[in-house]
């Protein structure tokens, strides 16, 4: 047997198939599978539960035919809880911390239902990179609020300053050196590593603007060309590589096709079996 289908069995084996119940729809309860992946508080085990929830919206899936939140008693105790559907126990799985040894157990396990090849990494790493730009996406809507309200008139120029000092090219020039076309978005072809100093580059300017109180459209251009400066010589202080030369990432679109077909594949396997499990 080998490593991969040891883990694979170890997880179900120790549990998971064990605790699914039905009731209108099969469910895991969020609070046995916090326990199940190693986790000791709810308040840390919500982080993957929020990053879920982020994804299944992205996805346009509905939240509640896949999270639905409750109080119940357990052990005498009136407990948070939010009931899972399988697909919903992938996402919040996928968005787990993957140091702890259970969690790498669990991503195997999900990665190859309904019949997937690749390797769980990969597959935590597709889920994370939707999260981290959906997340940019918020940041953006913020900064350019921030911006506008400062003074920007010219959106789309001081964009390019944020660009300009990241990568030492606008974003027309990133496009072409990574052969992006039709005026897609470069983030949408971005690894994770890179999402994430983009997320950090954004946040940071308009933390800049709002703290210094900058003003007027060249002033906030300056701005946004000096922190993606600052990120642009810290990546390089600590990786060695400039972002421009940072591999294309998998189509983002893709991806998200990729996670829907999922959640039909996985929504399948709960609809041809019934759980035997008391209802409640």
């Amino acid at each position: 047997m080998s490593d991969l289908e040891i883990f694979t069995q170890d997880f179900s084996e120790n549990g998971f198939e064990n605790k699914s119940r039905a009731n209108g729809f099969t469910f895991w309860y969020a609070s046995e599978l916090m326990a199940l992946l190693g986790y000791e508080t709810w308040t840390s085990f919500q982080k993957a539960i929020n990053k879920a929830l982020t994804t299944c919206n992205t996805l346009n899936i509905d939240i509640p035919d896949n999270f639905i939140f409750e109080q119940r008693e357990v052990g005498g105790k009136n407990i948070r809880d939010v009931k899972l559907s399988r697909f919903a126990c992938y996402l919040v799985v996928m968005n787990a911390d993957n140091k702890k040894p259970t969690v790498a157990k669990a991503q195997v396990y999900f990665a190859n239902l309904a019949g997937a090849v690749q390797s769980y990494l990969e597959e935590a790493d597709k889920v994370e990179r939707l999260g981290i730009r959906e997340e940019i996406s918020d940041r953006e809507n913020s900064l350019s609020g921030t911006a506008r309200r400062a003074g920007v008139q010219q959106y789309s120029y001081f964009q390019n300053a944020g660009y300009r000092g990241m990568y030492n090219k606008n974003i027309n020039q990133l496009r072409e050196l990574r052969g992006i076309e039709g005026g897609r978005s470069p983030l949408d072809y971005m690894g994770k590593v890179e999402l994430a100093a983009n997320l950090f580059r954004i946040t940071q300017t308009e933390m800049k603007i709002q703290q210094n109180e900058i003003k007027g459209q060249s002033r906030l251009e300056s701005a946004a060309e000096s922190v993606g400066g600052e990120v642009r010589s810290a990546m390089i202080r600590m990786n060695g590589i400039a972002p421009e030369n940072l591999p294309v990432g998998e189509d983002i679109r893709e991806i998200k096709k990729q996670l829907k077909q999922k959640s039909k594949q996985i929504k399948g396997i709960d609809s041809k079996v019934t759980p035997s499990k008391k209802k409640k």
